[in-house]
């Protein structure tokens, strides 16, 4: 028997915590993105509305999670999802096998709280969250809403037979220009985690020095990351590495590794060692450390940026529902 519940306290939010490791685990459509380390830290550093997360249990087992809250303004209420704008993928948590029941049990929940409009962008083709219907809601069509350029992977370390020649020969010919300015090296970093993120805030903002400077010039995003980076590194989804010359950190990559697909999420390059290509150096790296341990996607994330077709990356899309309310027939 299934039974459902509003989750409008943060410490009620939290202390659901080894429940929810235990269900993002077993769901079949889930990303780091969905993880308790993610959307607890996102929720501690910007809590920007009402808590309203629905908690589908069956028996002593939590077995659907849709983590929403409610932003109130004049026109009516929105629900929208924790993790929103920072999350590259959204959706609702399941346990497999009876997805269709956990996303009924959460309509009809949602269904029963005051708002005007529920808003998911950034599913999956596969979300579970495409599933949900209710009689006393409208749905929208479900449209395209931002490209994720993903690498179809395979082959060895040397990455000849992965990405394009072109690519290929680029990238040798950086490390080449690297190794002419002093000694390269790089190493993980996600066992310290305060210490890479200070040289990602950094390289980042240098990158994007006079371009706004950056995602992580936002307010309380680096907060947000400080705190979800140490549970994320604790359970090994995190990859970050750092490359030097020298003794000088010339560059930052921050990704994820889950199941059989690796996330290049961020990055950060100096940009007085940009003829080297510092930041092409990283994602060759990720990519061939993405190999060894059998991924065989290694997802661009979102944005349609001209570098991520150079290796070699199609266009994935996710999708975006708006459900509003209707009147029960």
């Amino acid at each position: 028997m299934l039974r459902g519940e509003v989750i409008d306290d943060p410490t009620a939010l939290a202390a659901l915590e080894p429940h929810w490791w235990r269900l993002w685990a077993s769901s079949r459509t889930a990303t780091p993105f969905q993880c308790p380390a993610w959307l607890l830290a996102w929720w501690e550093a910007f809590a920007p509305g009402e808590l309203a997360t629905i908690a589908v249990w069956r028996d002593e087992d939590l077995a659907g999670l849709a983590p929403l809250y409610r932003e109130r303004a004049i026109s009516g209420s929105r629900l929208l999802p924790v993790g929103i704008s920072l999350s590259d993928y959204l959706d609702i948590l399941c346990l497999p096998g009876i997805e269709m029941a956990v996303a009924g049990i959460i309509a009809d929940v949602v269904a029963k709280i005051e708002w005007s409009q529920w808003i998911l962008p950034d599913l999956p083709a596969d979300a579970a969250g495409l599933a949900i219907s209710h009689p006393a809601m409208e749905a929208s069509e479900a449209v395209n809403h931002a490209a994720c350029p993903v690498l179809a992977i395979a082959g060895d370390d040397r990455l000849a037979g992965c990405v394009p020649s072109r690519r290929w020969r680029q990238l040798r010919r950086a490390y080449r220009a690297a190794c002419g300015r002093g000694r390269v090296s790089v190493w993980p970093a996600q066992n310290d985690p305060r210490l890479f993120l200070d040289h990602l805030v950094r390289l980042h903002g240098a990158r994007w020095a006079g371009y706004g400077d950056g995602v992580l010039n936002g307010p309380n995003v680096k907060e947000f990351h400080s705190h979800a980076l140490p549970p994320l590194a604790a359970h090994g989804l995190v990859r970050c590495w750092l490359i030097a010359i020298d003794d000088q950190v010339i560059g930052a990559y921050y990704g994820f590794h889950h199941r059989q697909r690796a996330y290049a999420y961020l990055g950060g390059f100096d940009p007085d060692y940009a003829e080297v290509s510092p930041g092409a150096i990283l994602i060759g790296h990720a990519i061939t450390e993405a190999l060894r341990e059998g991924a065989s996607e290694f997802d661009f994330l979102r944005g349609r940026e001209a570098y991520k077709y150079s290796w070699g990356a199609v266009d994935q899309w996710t999708k975006h529902r708006i459900w509003t309310r209707g009147s029960i027939p």
